[in-house]
């Protein structure tokens, strides 16, 4: 049960509040959103993987079936360096307590998937009463871009299949050409990286487990820097200024400049444009990468190691 106590540890250090509060309070991620991203990604996923092996292990050592499957290629002294035979009494607790995590995450997971495709059924039927198909045989007007009669100026990317970008006529009057375009390439860029999918785990993780610091920092963090890295997006197809107007112009009924809680990212996203920063070099992008990249290998390391060990 060493190795399970060690994949604990790691946990323990990346999950309480000293790791995921370092990195939101680190500037650098504003400056590379996309790098800041997948920091965030490895950490949680380093996390996650953790509880697996750990739960793996826990249930090897009670249970003498798991034990068998888990270990059965492998010869008796890779099994021996484990000392799975003599598994304290409060293992069976740990291991029941990691096993109902382990469910509560999938039950987080699919409750949030089911959420999300109701959603989209209504905002979708929605769309349908406000923009309703052509009959059959006449030419379909429908495509990519579906543009709503509404003085509201708004836009957004639907997710799903088919995917559908929306643009109101209260923008399109609102926005010149070249701010179109740049609120436009905004939204394809979310669309591009899958950032729905990201926001959708990161909720449900926050949602299941509201008490631990990571969850709920990467589940803010994720709906900040998708945004960034989507504005970035757009301003290197159609320029930071452009860009920075055409967030005010569709979003100053909503209070862009406002110092209040919801509207401050958007003030901190047309800063941001207005006065950017430059980007990180190539090695320090690359550097910092590789090391996220390396990090969800430590609880592989931790797992394979006594076997390595004993084969050696």
């Amino acid at each position: 049960m060493t190795v399970t106590l060690l994949l604990l540890s790691v946990v323990a250090l990346m999950a309480a509040v000293p790791t995921p509060r370092a990195l939101t309070r680190a500037e650098w991620p504003d400056r590379e959103p996309v790098v800041g991203l997948w920091v965030w990604q490895c950490l949680v996923a380093t996390v996650l993987l953790c509880c697996l092996t750990a739960l793996v292990l826990g249930a090897a050592a009670v249970f003498q079936t798991v034990r068998d499957q888990v270990f059965a290629p492998a010869p008796p002294a890779v099994t021996a360096a484990y000392d799975l035979s003599a598994a304290p009494v409060w293992a069976v607790g740990l291991t029941v307590l990691l096993a109902g995590g382990a469910a509560w995450t999938t039950a987080m997971l699919a409750r949030e998937l089911v959420e999300v495709r109701r959603r989209r059924g209504t905002t979708r039927a929605h769309l349908r009463e406000r923009a309703p198909e052509l009959p059959a045989g006449l030419p379909r007007s429908r495509g990519p871009l579906l543009v709503l009669e509404d003085d509201y100026p708004d836009a957004w990317w639907l997710p799903g299949h088919p995917a559908q970008l929306v643009v109101t006529t209260g923008a399109l009057h609102k926005l010149t050409d070249h701010q179109l375009d740049a609120v436009l390439t905004h939204e394809r860029g979310h669309a591009r990286a899958h950032h729905d999918w990201l926001l959708h785990l990161s909720t449900a993780l926050a949602t299941g487990f509201p008490r631990v610091p990571l969850f709920s920092h990467f589940c803010d963090q994720t709906r900040r820097l998708v945004e960034l890295a989507a504005d970035d997006t757009a301003s290197r197809r159609c320029g930071h200024l452009t860009t920075a107007l055409a967030l005010i112009e569709l979003n100053q009924h909503r209070g862009v400049l406002s110092c209040a809680s919801t509207h401050r990212l958007l003030g901190e996203r047309v800063d941001r444009l207005l006065e950017p920063k430059p980007r990180l070099n190539p090695r320090h992008r690359a550097l910092t990468t590789t090391a996220a990249t390396l990090i969800p290998l430590l609880p592989l390391l931790i797992t394979f190691l006594p076997g390595i060990t004993a084969l050696g």
